[in-house]
């Protein structure tokens, strides 16, 4: 792996571990960090987002009186979507193998697909 195998400070307690255990467990190049921490970020905020919409209701009312969705309802929404697409890109969704030295490299590294 080349880069920092340490998590990013600003990440929420839960995320730092997953981030942690998905490098111990893959052999990640620097550009698979970057995106592994962006899906950690996006984690992170969406489920912030989800906590707001959880103590202040699915809806709003707006000055005129007219209720609307909670605007941080696109947040989460969108990070969903955000964090599935990060994932994909990193192609985690093989079995690593248990008994290996090193972790096993992804398969776009290796010409799999």
């Amino acid at each position: 792996m080349t880069g920092e195998s340490r998590p990013p400070k600003h990440l929420q307690p839960a995320t730092r571990r997953w981030w942690q255990a998905v490098v111990s467990a893959w052999e990640l190049e620097s550009h698979h960090i970057r995106l592994l921490t962006l899906a950690a970020q996006c984690w992170d905020e969406t489920q912030a987002a989800q906590a707001l919409v959880q103590r202040e209701g699915l809806t709003v009312r707006m000055p005129s009186g007219a209720i609307r969705p909670h605007p941080a309802l696109r947040i989460v929404q969108d990070g969903r979507i955000c964090f599935a697409r990060l994932l994909r890109e990193l192609d985690l969704d093989v079995d690593a193998p248990k008994e290996a030295a090193r972790p096993p490299a992804l398969r776009s590294i290796v010409g799999g697909r």
